[in-house]
């Protein structure tokens, strides 16, 4: 059995002795922590917690145990039960809430779950907030509240429509466009929340047609729920049964978007972004972020507007970060999260999903043209694992010495920019590993940078 501490949360396999899976000890611990964090802020007026889980088979035991200790702790709740992470997001703000909990272990395999912490704007805690958590938790530096103050239950199953309503009102969302193009879609939402939403969202666009995949939100996940192309295909083969144009595939609680070409080929996780950030450049110029280990390719689009591209520190909360330092109009992850503050701080596969669909109804092509006009870059994901003993740092500052005369960012690791490749190397927090991301025109060239990396660092060892 596994547990995870982390400055985002906590994840783990469900199950085993304390301390070591994600058992309802451990989720009292958690969440009667943040509930004390939430209650220390002087200036927090709310006295709500906005919940939302995805749809994996320990998630209602799981959510009873969260709202039990909330309410334990003095706090409201406001139950959204099965709700997507955007969804819970969009609630927080809607609900003037002081903060939410998201069930969801996103993308990993259903023995898994987690508790991810939400702000009072509906974002992912910082560093520091989550630090303080953990040392609430680690000393038990809570106290529960007496009979007549514990907090109460409202359930409200209505956030799947708003959350729908806002995306409709987005300015660059064109649903006549939509319409008049006569789509058919096929979507594989693997067995979670995305089967309850999406083919709602996609009916109010003006598509009639819909080709379903594992939409019945059990929990029972019918294939790997990571959206890699080594897990998607049946929606792949389904592409060409059902003569659809386009295919859309999400995780567990539909924060990150795949989307398959009208011949069955991946149209790449990495040009989710790309594709979409292309479409609001269009209509309106400006920057944009991504992480450190996404596609060069977003860089050149953004250049070819007029703007100016930065990369952030892996993970969501850093991009959103400095999206806002540098007030960039979309941003995200290069595995398929959209961030598009017109509507949220938070990756929405179903921003991405409505906004790459009226950018393929106003380019009147094929996915697979559409693709073909994007700079072609290939990432190659290696590691190289190391003895305990190895002073992995040490290492990185060396690989970062004996490439200096070449750009270099340190924020995140060591990320060597090359004049048409780069290389990003990344330590494990909780193993002696490095990880090691390369980026080239073609695949032999990025694989063969990771390896030349790897070489140097046993070199080095």
């Amino acid at each position: 059995m596994t547990l995870i501490k982390s400055i985002s949360g906590i994840r783990g396999t469900i199950g085993g002795a304390p301390e070591e899976g994600l058992n309802p000890l451990a989720i009292v611990k958690f969440v009667a922590a943040y509930a004390t964090f939430i209650k220390n802020n002087p200036e927090e007026k709310s006295n709500k917690i906005v919940v939302g889980r995805d749809a994996r088979i320990s998630g209602n035991m799981v959510k009873h145990i969260v709202v039990g200790t909330l309410t334990g702790m003095g706090l409201d709740v406001v139950d959204l039960d099965l709700a997507t992470t955007p969804t819970t997001e969009l609630a927080v703000v809607l609900e003037k809430a002081a903060g939410g909990i998201i069930l969801t272990a996103s993308h990993n395999p259903k023995q898994w779950n987690a508790l991810k912490l939400l702000n009072n704007k509906g974002e992912f805690l910082n560093a520091a907030e989550g630090k303080e958590i953990l040392e609430i938790a680690e000393n038990e530096d809570f106290y529960f509240s007496q009979v007549d103050t514990l907090g109460k239950v409202i359930e409200d199953s209505s956030y799947k429509q708003k959350h729908i309503e806002s995306i409709l009102n987005l300015s660059l969302v064109d649903i006549e466009a939509i319409k008049a193009a006569n789509f058919r879609v096929a979507i594989d939402c693997v067995n979670s929340v995305g089967g309850i939403i999406i083919p709602d969202l996609l009916f109010a666009l003006g598509v009639k047609e819909i080709f379903k995949l594992h939409c019945a939100p059990h929990g029972n996940f019918a294939h790997n729920p990571e959206p890699l192309p080594e897990n998607l295909t049946e929606i792949s083969s389904l592409m060409s049964q059902a003569k659809a144009d386009v295919g859309f595939v999400v995780d567990p609680d539909v924060d990150r978007l795949a989307i398959i070409c009208e011949n069955g080929e991946m149209f790449g996780e990495e040009y989710t972004l790309v594709a979409v950030s292309d479409y609001v450049l269009s209509n309106t110029p400006g920057n944009t972020v991504s992480n450190l280990s996404s596609t060069r390719a977003l860089r050149d689009v953004t250049v070819g507007y007029g703007g100016k591209y930065e990369a952030a520190a892996v993970g969501e909360v850093n991009v959103v970060a400095k999206m806002k330092e540098i007030g960039a109009i979309i941003g995200g992850e290069g595995n398929g999260g959209v961030i598009y503050p017109e509507s949220h701080y938070g990756r929405d596969a179903l921003v991405g999903i409505t906004l790459f669909l009226t950018h393929l109804a106003k380019k009147k092509m094929k996915v697979s043209k559409l693709k073909a006009i994007y700079p072609s870059y290939y990432i190659s994901k290696q590691k190289i694992e190391l003895t305990p003993s190895i002073d992995v740092n040490a290492i990185l500052e060396k690989v970062k010495q004996k490439y200096i005369q070449y750009p270099i960012a340190d924020i995140d690791g060591v990320k060597i920019d090359f004049p048409d490749k780069w290389v990003h190397l990344r330590k494990s927090n909780t193993e002696p590993i490095i990880r090691i991301y390369a980026e080239a025109k073609v695949k032999a060239e990025a694989d063969g940078l990771g390896q030349e990396i790897i070489e140097v660092i046993k070199g080095m060892c």
